[in-house]
C-alpha cells in the first residue's frame, strides 16, 4: 500500500470570503493557472505566499520574467488576487507576470518541467511541537525535489524567524548534495514576519545552491 503524504500546512480556508474575492476566485484564478508564458525569459516561484505582500514585489521588479506562487490557503490566495486587479476585476499592468497555484507546490512541481532561477520560502510554519517535526515542509527529500526544478545557477531562499527550525533544516541540507550559506540580507517584510511568533530579534536567512556553485 503506497505510503499517504503527509500535509505540511494546515486547515485550507479561513473567515468567509467577500463577494468580490468569490468573483476572483471563481474568474480570475483559473486565467492565472501558471502555464509558459511567451516572451518571458526565467521564472521564480515562491512557495507558501500568505498575502502576497513579497511576490508582488518580485513581480514588479522582474517584468521580463513569470512569478509563479503557490499558496493552499485560499483566504491569502483571494487577498493577492484582490491587491494585483483593479476595480473591474482586471489585472493590474504591473502584475501580468504573475501566476498562481492554489494548492500543495509539491502536486505542482510533480506536473511541471520548469526550471527556475529562484524559490522563495518565507516564514514557512515551523510545527515546532517535537510530535509534529515530519509535518515539516523542508525535509531533506523536498529540498532535493526543489533543486531539480533549479536553472543552472539558481538557489534556493529560506527564511524564519523560528531559529530551531532555521539549524534543523541546515541539518536536512547535509543530507543532500547540495550547499548552503547563510546571506547578508535586511529583513523581508511580510504579514508573518510582523507576527514574529517565535519572539526572535530578526529571521535568519539561508541560500541554497547546487554544490560547486
Amino acid at each position: 500500500m503506497e505510503k499517504q503524504e503527509i500535509r505540511t500546512f494546515g486547515r485550507r480556508h479561513g473567515k468567509k470570503l467577500s463577494a468580490r474575492q468569490t468573483m476572483l476566485i471563481d474568474a480570475i484564478l483559473p486565467t492565472i493557472f501558471p502555464n509558459d508564458l511567451p516572451g518571458k525569459t526565467g521564472k521564480i516561484l515562491e512557495i507558501g505566499f500568505g498575502a502576497g505582500e513579497h511576490l508582488r514585489e518580485i513581480a514588479r521588479q522582474n517584468p521580463d520574467k513569470t512569478v509563479i506562487g503557490a499558496e493552499p490557503f485560499m483566504n491569502g490566495v483571494a487577498s493577492l488576487l484582490s491587491a494585483i486587479t483593479d476595480d473591474t476585476g482586471a489585472i493590474r499592468n504591473e502584475y501580468k507576470n504573475i501566476r498562481i497555484f492554489a494548492d500543495d507546490v509539491r502536486d505542482f512541481l510533480r506536473q511541471t518541467d520548469s526550471k527556475f532561477e529562484q524559490i522563495w520560502i518565507l516564514h514557512p510554519d515551523p510545527w515546532p511541537k517535537s510530535r509534529h517535526e515530519k509535518r515539516r515542509l523542508l525535509q531533506a527529500d523536498f529540498i532535493k525535489m526543489l533543486a531539480s526544478h533549479l536553472t543552472k545557477s539558481g538557489e534556493i531562499i529560506i527564511g524564519t524567524d523560528h531559529w530551531e527550525y532555521f539549524e534543523w533544516i541546515q541539518n536536512q541540507v547535509t543530507k543532500t548534495a547540495l550547499d548552503a550559506h547563510t546571506p547578508d540580507i535586511q529583513t523581508i517584510h511580510t504579514r508573518y514576519q510582523q507576527k514574529n511568533k517565535a519572539g526572535t530579534t530578526t529571521p535568519k536567512y539561508m541560500i541554497i545552491r547546487a554544490s560547486g556553485d
